[in-house]
C-alpha cells in the first residue's frame, strides 16, 4: 500500500491560508470517514505547523488504521517523523514504543520506553511496560516461582498461559518473551504477552 503524501511542503506557518484550508480539508475528510488514511497527512500538517499534540493525538488514532491495514511500517514512519522534529515528546517515545513491540523489536521497544519514562516519570503505563520488557524473561526475585523458572524446562506455552489464568502476570510475560526470545513469530507467546501487558498496565493504573 502507498502511503498517503501530504502536498504540504515546506516550512509552513499556523496562519498561512493555504496551510488553514488543506488542514480543514483533511479534517473535513476525516469527520466524514475517521478510518480514511487522510489522518496521515493531516498529522504532517500539524507537525510542520508545531502543532506537535495534536499530530501525536491523531497519530494514536490513526495508526490503529495502518496497523489493522497491515502497514506497520507506515504506523512506524508516521511517529519517526514527529520524533525528528521533537525528540523530548514522551507520548511519541511511548508510541514508538508500542509499534516497535509489536513489530517484535523489543530492544528498540525499551529504549524508547526508557525516554518516555525519564521525559515523564509519572507515566505509569510506561514504567509498567519497562518493568516487564525491560527483565527480558527474568522473573522478579519476590516470585514465588522464581526457582522454578532459573531454567527453560516450564518456558511453556500452557505454562505461561495457566500462570496468566492464575493472575501471574509478570511471571507469564517472562515466559513469552523467552518463547519470543527463541522464536519472534511465535503468535500464540506475541498473544500472550500483549495479554499480560495489558493486565499489567491495567492494575498499574488501578494502583
Amino acid at each position: 500500500m502507498v502511503n498517503p503524501v501530504s502536498p504540504l511542503g515546506g516550512t509552513l506557518t499556523p496562519d498561512d491560508p493555504a496551510t488553514l484550508n488543506a488542514i480543514r480539508r483533511y479534517e473535513d475528510r476525516l469527520a466524514k470517514d475517521p478510518t480514511s488514511l487522510a489522518f496521515a497527512p493531516l498529522a504532517d500538517a500539524y507537525r510542520k505547523t508545531g502543532r506537535i499534540r495534536d499530530a501525536i493525538r491523531l497519530c494514536r488514532v490513526g495508526l490503529k488504521a495502518l496497523l489493522d491495514d497491515g502497514d506497520p511500517d507506515g504506523a512506524l514512519a508516521e511517529v519517526q517523523a514527529i520524533l525528528e522534529t521533537s525528540p523530548h515528546e514522551a507520548q511519541a517515545h511511548r508510541l514508538a514504543g508500542d509499534l516497535y513491540r509489536r513489530a517484535g523489536a523489543l530492544g528498540d521497544a525499551v529504549g524508547h520506553l526508557e525516554h518516555a519514562v525519564r521525559l515523564d516519570p509519572g507515566d505509569r503505563e510506561s514504567r509498567a511496560l519497562l518493568d516487564v520488557l525491560g527483565a527480558g524473561g527474568t522473573v522478579p526475585e519476590s516470585s514465588a516461582l522464581k526457582q522454578l523458572l532459573t531454567d527453560d524446562t516450564f518456558a511453556t506455552l500452557s505454562f505461561g498461559t495457566l500462570c496468566l489464568e492464575q493472575g501471574l502476570v509478570d511471571e507469564a510475560a517472562q515466559i513469552f518473551l523467552r518463547l519470543l526470545g527463541r522464536d519472534l513469530g511465535h503468535a500464540r507467546a506475541r498473544e500472550g504477552l500483549e495479554e499480560a501487558l495489558r493486565l499489567k498496565t491495567q492494575r498499574r493504573k488501578g494502583s
